[in-house]
């Protein structure tokens, strides 16, 4: 089977591009700035327009040193995205501080930048994020100029309700920051695990298309070798030098020996197809052959049914999904796998079950999730096993295929897992190519 390493498609580093944060500074400049000139102009509230126009002309002229300096393609290093959205909190924090602090109702705006790193950057970097501007909120629940208002009617808010602001920011920044970075991990584990799938499925169209090739070589080749073996054996009757002689006959006896090996190649495809037609025991020896050297007794059972066997194309995508599953019961059973199918008019149904330790309840409504596993220590056991990517990949492959895949265990006294794959017969039946399997 081909093997896939989590580790070739999980990526510990994130980058986030510049161009992504200079777009958010330039909108909130924009709209700082226009926060300001409403309330100056507009309500005609007493602002301090010099030290709030300052930090926002300080963060302008940064962000055409970045963009002047710096290609804006250029993909950050996490350190660097996160110090640029750390400086995004403290220009924030700047204004709160001469706009009335947590009593102005743009505070809330602290979570911006903590959100946008929880669907980029690591964990360790929104921690951080998140503990700054709780920090910032903090102060300015002490320090802050007062709130611009009507001077003859001051807004004067009780301490209880500053002290429910600034709990409310704390808990918008943890709860939020935890969902977001939690569904784009997410989101991310599933298209590796799907750039895994494809990766897979295409290896194993490859190592498909090899029979047919091969096949066609053989069909092409067998008309030179027949004319080379024919002459050679009626050079070998008309020469009377033995030395000659012996040449032809040797290499007459070569040449039916390539034909030979032709003629079993030939076998491995007799249309030359790149997707032969099989019937459904011959796939079930096809996988499971590869797994019986490894001391564990497999035990197929073909049931007898009154309809005809069913047969279905030698599919890349059932071989690798059905080998995978096959692969991890003898790496879990103990002694014996069981492997049985049935038919009928309608269904097709695969059952493969194992007499190993059985799937841990805790995960078993979770198989199929990529990157799910449950490992042995190396100190306990000696060994690592797991149900991750590879069961992932099978189960995708065989539902895309029209199968049916469900994960149980055997019912107690017995112990172990049971597999059961069951497809609607006509389209097991069907041919498809490689593009509807992946489609």
């Amino acid at each position: 089977m081909t093997e896939i390493a989590d580790s070739d498609f999980r990526h510990p580093q994130r980058h986030i591009r510049l161009d992504t944060i200079l777009r958010l500074r330039w909108l909130a400049v924009l709209g700082q700035l226009a926060a300001i000139f409403i309330v100056a102009q507009g309500l005609e509230f007493n602002v301090e327009i010099v030290p709030c126009v300052s930090i926002i002309a300080l963060s302008a002229i940064l962000n055409l040193a970045l963009q002047t300096a710096v290609n804006p393609m250029q993909r950050l290093e996490p350190m660097q995205a996160a110090g640029l959205l750390a400086l995004n909190i403290v220009e924030l924090a700047g204004l709160l501080f001469f706009t009335g602090g947590l009593q102005n109702p743009f505070s809330f705006l602290f979570l911006a930048p903590v959100l946008i790193s929880a669907t980029a950057l690591p964990a360790r970097s929104t921690f951080g994020l998140g503990l700054l501007a709780v920090a910032c909120a903090s102060v300015l629940f002490f320090f802050h100029f007062p709130l611009p208002w009507d001077s003859d009617d001051p807004l004067v808010l009780p301490p209880i309700y500053l002290v429910g602001v600034w709990l409310s920011i704390v808990l918008a920044i943890g709860v939020t920051s935890l969902y977001s970075f939690q569904v784009t991990e997410e989101a991310r584990k599933l298209a590796d695990a799907l750039a895994a799938t494809e990766l897979v499925l295409t290896r194993e169209q490859h190592l498909t298309q090899i029979d047919g090739l091969a096949a066609a070589a053989a069909h092409e080749l067998g008309t030179p070798l027949a004319t080379i073996f024919l002459i050679s054996r009626e050079l070998e009757k008309t020469v009377k030098d033995p030395s000659f002689a012996a040449d032809l006959k040797t290499l007459r006896e070569q040449t039916q020996r390539c034909r030979d090996i032709l003629s079993k190649i030939t076998q491995l495809s007799s249309t030359g197809a790149p997707f032969d037609r099989m019937k459904l025991s011959e796939l079930i020896e096809e996988v499971v052959a590869p797994h019986r050297d490894f001391g564990v007794d497999i035990k197929v059972r073909i049931a007898v049914a009154a309809v005809a066997e069913p047969v279905g194309s030698r599919n890349p995508a059932i071989l690798y999904g059905v080998g995978n599953i096959v692969e991890n019961a003898v790496d879990f059973a103990r002694t014996t796998v069981e492997v049985n199918a049935w038919w009928n008019k309608d269904t097709i149904e695969l059952v493969i079950s194992d007499d190993g330790p059985g799937i841990p309840p805790d995960i078993l409504n979770r198989i199929g999730e990529p990157y799910l596993s449950r490992r042995r220590s190396q100190e306990s056991s000696g060994e690592q096993r797991g149900l991750g990517l590879g069961v992932f990949i099978a189960r995708t492959l065989l539902e895309r295929t029209g199968a049916k895949v469900s994960f149980t265990n055997r019912t107690f006294p017995e112990h172990g897992a049971v597999v059961n794959i069951a497809w609607p017969r006509q389209r097991f039946e069907a041919i498809e190519t490689l593009e509807e399997t992946i489609g």
